[in-house]
C-alpha cells in the first residue's frame, strides 16, 4: 500500500454494490487484489481519453519500422493506467539491456515485420505479462524473478507478441460487444427466467472459450518465434511449469482446485504444457536451441524482490510500512497481498481482510465516519468508540447478502486507516479473526523502521558441500525457504545442486 495513496485517497464508497456483494472476489477486487499468477492478459483499451499523454520516458523500445496507427494511440491512452496499477516502471539499465537483447532477437523473426514493439518492465512483484494492441508489451519484475534463462523470457515475450500480431485485443473487443448486445436483448425479453440465465451462462462460456483459444494460439505463435530465433523452444513449457509451481506455493493449501478455473481466461496449465511441448518438438528433441542462462542471471542479479519500500513490506503474516510507521499481523494460514491501493489477505473459510487508508477531517469523530453511508447493511447499534494499542479507533458490524463484516477505523500518526474483515454469514470465526488483526495494529518504533530493508534476488555460485537446504537457509524475509528456493530455481523436490551451479536466493543484501 503506497504512502502517497493513503494520504491522497478519497473515501472509498463501499456501498450496496461493493462491500455488500455476494462473491468474496468482489470484496477483494475493491482492494485492487490481483490474483494474476500464472496468467497474462490482453488488455482492450476504450477510446482514447488522454491523447496528449506521452509513454514512459525510459522504456525499452525496439523499433523495426515506425508504426503510427490507431492501435498505438489507443494503447498510449492506457499506458499511464497500467503504470499506476502495477507500481510504475522498474528502472535498471543492466536488466533493461538484457531484456532489450531478447526482444531484439524476436523482432527479427516476427510474423509482422512492420510492427513496432515497446516493452516496459513493471515494478510489481506479481508474476504477470500482458500486451496492448499496437505493440505495447509489459512484464513484471516478479515474472523476471521466476524465469531462469533468456529462452524462458523469450517465450513469455514472444507469446505476448503473438497476441499483438493476431489482433486478439480487437477480436475480443468485438466479441464482447456482441455478447453485451445479446445480454441486453435476453434481459429485456426473457427477464430473470431460467431460460434467460441459461442464455447468459452460454454467453460467458463463449467468451471464456474464446479467451482460452487466444492463449493457445499465442502459445503456438510464440514457440514458433523463439525456435526460429534460435532459443530453446521447450522453454515455454518449462516456464509454464514454473508458474504452476509458484501458484501452488502461493496457495493456502499447496494446491489449486482446477474446477474453480473453468471460466478462467486461460487453459489449465497441464493442457498448455502438453501443447507447448508438442509445438517445441517440431524443432527437434529437448536440448535444441540456446538457453543463454548466464547472461539472463547476470541481468537479474540484484533485482528487487517482493514489495517496494513505498508500498510497505510483507514478512510472513505481518505487514510493516516504514513510511507510514504502522504494522499489523494476520492469523496463521492467511496469505497477504500488497497493492498500491490496499493490503488484502485471504484465509481459511473464505475469510478476507482489507487494510487501506482514507482522508477525513482530523476533528471528525470516527464513529460519525462509520455512519456516513459507505457501509451497506451497517448495524448501527454495533458502532463503538474504542482504543487500540493507544490509538483512537471505532468499530462496527455489518451484514449483506450472505456476508458479515467487521469494520475497524483507526487514527494513528495523523492518518486514518481501515481494517475490514469479511466472512460468510454462517462463519463463527469473524470476531476472532477481526479482533486478532485489529488488536495487532501498532505504531513502529524508529529502530524497527530503520531495520526494514527491501529484498533482492542474488545469484550465487554453489560451493562444494553446499546443498539446497544450506543455500535456502541463507534467504531472509521469506517463509518456507526451501520450497521457495526450489520454485525460484525450477528444481524438483528430488533434484540436487552441484558445485559450480548458479542459483537464485532472496536476501536483503
Amino acid at each position: 500500500m503506497s504512502c502517497a495513496g493513503t494520504r491522497k485517497e478519497a473515501v472509498l464508497a463501499i456501498g450496496a454494490n461493493t462491500l455488500g456483494m455476494k462473491p468474496l472476489a468482489r470484496f477483494l477486487a475493491l482492494a485492487g487484489f490481483a490474483v494474476a499468477l500464472a496468467s497474462c492478459q490482453m488488455f482492450t483499451p476504450p477510446e482514447v481519453q488522454e491523447s496528449g499523454f506521452q509513454p514512459s520516458d525510459k522504456p525499452i523500445t525496439v523499433d523495426n519500422v515506425g508504426a503510427n496507427n490507431k492501435l498505438a494511440e489507443l494503447a498510449k491512452a492506457q499506458h499511464p493506467r497500467i503504470l499506476a496499477t502495477y507500481g510504475g516502471e522498474y528502472s535498471d539499465p543492466k536488466l533493461e539491456r538484457m531484456v532489450a537483447k531478447v526482444v531484439g532477437s524476436l523482432t527479427v523473426v516476427s510474423a509482422n515485420p512492420t510492427q513496432t514493439y515497446r516493452i516496459t518492465i513493471l515494478n510489481s512483484p506479481n508474476v504477470n505479462a500482458f500486451a496492448l494492441p499496437g505493440g505495447y508489451l509489459y512484464i513484471t519484475r516478479g515474472l523476471l524473478a521466476l524465469a531462469n534463462d533468456s529462452a524462458e523470457l523469450a517465450a513469455v515475450i514472444a507469446h505476448e507478441m503473438g497476441h499483438v500480431t493476431a489482433n486478439h485485443g480487437l477480436q475480443r473487443q468485438q466479441l464482447e460487444a456482441e455478447e453485451g448486445l445479446a445480454t441486453k436483448v435476453v434481459s429485456d425479453v426473457l427477464g430473470d427466467s431460467p431460460t434467460a440465465k441459461a442464455a447468459l451462462i452460454r454467453g460467458k462460456l463463449r467468451l471464456a472459450q474464446f479467451s482460452r483459444n487466444q492463449e493457445l494460439e499465442a502459445d503456438a505463435i510464440g514457440i514458433k518465434s523463439i525456435g526460429e530465433a534460435g532459443y530453446d523452444p521447450f522453454a515455454a513449457g518449462r516456464f509454464l511449469q514454473s508458474m504452476s509451481a509458484y501458484t501452488d506455493f502461493r496457495s493456502i493449501s499447496g494446491a489449486t482446485d482446477a474446477s474453480l478455473d473453468f471460466l478462467a481466461t486461460h487453459p489449465n496449465t497441464p493442457q498448455r504444457i502438453d501443447l507447448a511441448q508438442r509445438h517445441a518438438r517440431q524443432f527437434g528433441a529437448p536440448g535444441v536451441g540456446t538457453r543463454d542462462r548466464d547472461s539472463f542471471l547476470a541481468g537479474i542479479d540484484g533485482l528487487l524482490y517482493g514489495d517496494t519500500p513505498e508500498e510497505g513490506y510483507v514478512r510472513g503474516e505481518t505487514f510493516l510500512h516504514p513510511g507510514l510507521g504502522v504494522s499489523f499481523t494476520v492469523p496463521d494460514g492467511f496469505i497477504i497481498d500488497n497493492s498500491a491501493a490496499a493490503v488484502t489477505a485471504t484465509g481459511p473459510g473464505d475469510i478476507a481482510i482489507r487494510f487501506d487508508g482514507v482522508s477525513i477531517d482530523k476533528n471528525r469523530a470516527l464513529t460519525d465516519y462509520i455512519r456516513s453511508g459507505w457501509v451497506a447493511g451497517l448495524v448501527d447499534s454495533s458502532v463503538k468508540q474504542e482504543t487500540i494499542n493507544g490509538n483512537e479507533a471505532a468499530t462496527a458490524h455489518a451484514g449483506a447478502e450472505g456476508w458479515q463484516f467487521d469494520i475497524a477505523v483507526i487514527r494513528a500518526g495523523g492518518q486514518v486507516y481501515r481494517l475490514l474483515t469479511a466472512a460468510p454469514s454462517a462463519s463463527t470465526s469473524l470476531d476472532t479473526v477481526a479482533r486478532s488483526v485489529s488488536g495487532s495494529f501498532r505504531i513502529l518504533s524508529a529502530a524497527e523502521k530503520a531495520a526494514l530493508k527491501p529484498l533482492h534476488i542474488r545469484v550465487v555460485t554453489v560451493q562444494p558441500g553446499q546443498t539446497m537446504g544450506s543455500l535456502s537457509a541463507q534467504m531472509v524475509g521469506v517463509d518456507r525457504k526451501l520450497d521457495l528456493f526450489r520454485v525460484l530455481n525450477a528444481l524438483s523436490p528430488g533434484a540436487a545442486v552441484s558445485a559450480g551451479d548458479k542459483v537464485k536466493i532472496v536476501t536483503d543484501k
